[in-house]
């Protein structure tokens, strides 16, 4: 067999027999040789001494025992460590004690518990619906939900966010629906798109309220206010608003007051919440309907119950932890004003991720490597297929176990690994605002 490599597109000669592991290897071949191949990090996030982590590789027992080199992470998911939050692992223990650790089947065959019942209740009652479905993740909660919901609607136009998540972009391109996509955050593109299709005709407005990448918060009212219009239905990912924005971390919708007004809200368990899992909330004609049809829903062992309780523990702990938001936000705040004083760009937002930029995936890859290994800081590298060619980035998140030593001590070791290395007199040209949507 012959194979021809022409940028990532391998074809091959069919006469002889197809060679699977050749096949597979080039098209790793040039993966690797776009730069684009990434490497996983091994943490061990300890409780006490977190935003300290160890990097364990495992190379023999004494690294294994030390757990290697210590680094102070920033680039965690866990927004609000819960997931080290004393009465979060004690619900969780405890749970484990009384039923094991699995489930024990599917939602429809043995695999429903009270805890599950009662984390469907709180997740609902967090959001001002009917109702929840909880899923194994949330990207499978939405690749399901939106091609359930496509499917069971005839000739259905999409209209889908250019930034939006892989999860979401998946569910539409499995439901074989028309899609519209819309530029990021730009109303009038998406009405445009909207007053081009059949008033009659049945229509689905995919967007995010808080863009993870780039942190761009979205004006969710005024989406809710074109859905109606056009008579559309909404589907909203809130993975990363949950727990941070809102009265009682219930997310930008509830702050906006519209989250009733949302057909169908997607969010994770694995974030401000510190678990793992996602689910959805809506109105019980909806929530009925995907439960009845879903795969990804009907076919798949639950999540352990422990999860689900400690879950609901988490959620019930983050509604009254206004002090973790605060202190979250006040430092997010405070580490972009120290970048704006140095002149390394970023992307501005007033949201809590603070994305740096390298532009390039290898100079990505470069900054890392030294904060790594010159001055025991932690940020992973972010570059395509995550983000858009040439818009590698490091994207910065603070808890509330960063201070704002420890950003002073961040934001100098960028200048010195970016070359920035003197604060700007004059702060205006370093405030630049970049978009991953046009870079």
């Amino acid at each position: 067999m012959s194979t021809r490599q022409s940028k990532n597109k391998i074809t091959f000669n069919r006469v002889k027999k197809l060679n699977y592991k050749i096949f597979f290897s080039d098209l790793v071949k040039a993966f690797r040789g776009d730069g684009f191949f990434r490497r996983f990090t091994p943490i061990v996030r300890e409780r006490i001494s977190f935003p300290f982590t160890k990097v364990d590789y495992g190379r023999n027992k004494s690294d294994n025992e030390s757990g290697g080199s210590q680094l102070k992470i920033w680039c965690t998911n866990d927004y609000l460590n819960m997931s080290h939050d004393d009465d979060v692992i004690d619900e969780m223990v405890s749970v484990i004690r009384r039923v094991g650790t699995g489930s024990g089947g599917t939602r429809n065959i043995s695999g429903t518990t009270p805890y599950h019942q009662r984390l469907e209740k709180t997740l609902a009652e967090l959001h001002n619906k009917e109702g929840a479905l909880i899923f194994n993740s949330a990207y499978l909660a939405n690749q399901t939900s939106i091609w359930t919901v496509c499917k069971a609607l005839n000739d259905i136009c999409v209209f889908s966010d250019s930034l939006n998540h892989a999860s979401l972009i998946q569910g539409i391109k499995n439901s074989n629906s028309e899609c519209k996509i819309f530029k990021h955050n730009n109303l009038e593109d998406l009405e445009k798109l909207l007053k081009e299709t059949d008033i009659n005709r049945p229509k689905l407005i995919v967007f995010e309220s808080l863009y993870s990448m780039d942190g761009t918060i979205v004006e969710v009212d005024k989406y809710v206010a074109l859905a109606k219009k056009y008579n559309a239905l909404t589907y909203l990912d809130e993975v990363h608003a949950v727990g941070l924005y809102g009265d009682k971390g219930r997310g930008i919708a509830a702050k906006l007051g519209v989250a009733d007004q949302v057909d169908i809200i997607n969010g994770t368990l694995a974030k401000s919440f510190g678990q793992i899992g996602g689910y959805i909330v809506a109105d019980s004609y909806l929530l009925e309907y995907i439960r009845s049809f879903a795969p990804g829903f009907i076919f798949t062992t639950s999540i352990m119950p422990s999860v689900a309780a400690a879950a609901a523990k988490s959620i019930e702990l983050v509604k009254e932890a206004d002090h973790k938001r605060s202190h979250v936000m006040k430092h997010a705040k405070y580490l972009r004003d120290k970048l704006t004083s140095y002149g390394i760009p970023f992307i501005d937002s007033e949201s809590h991720i603070v994305p740096v930029m390298a532009f390039d995936s290898e100079l990505a890859k470069s900054y890392s490597k030294k904060l790594n290994e010159e001055y025991g800081i932690y940020v992973q590298p972010i570059f395509y297929p995550t983000v858009s060619k040439k818009s590698a980035r490091l994207r910065i998140t603070i808890t509330p176990k960063h201070n704002k030593q420890d950003i002073d001590e961040l934001v100098n070791a960028l200048a010195m690994v970016t070359g920035k290395m003197l604060p700007k007199n004059n702060t205006t040209e370093s405030n630049v605002k970049f978009s991953s949507a046009s870079i």
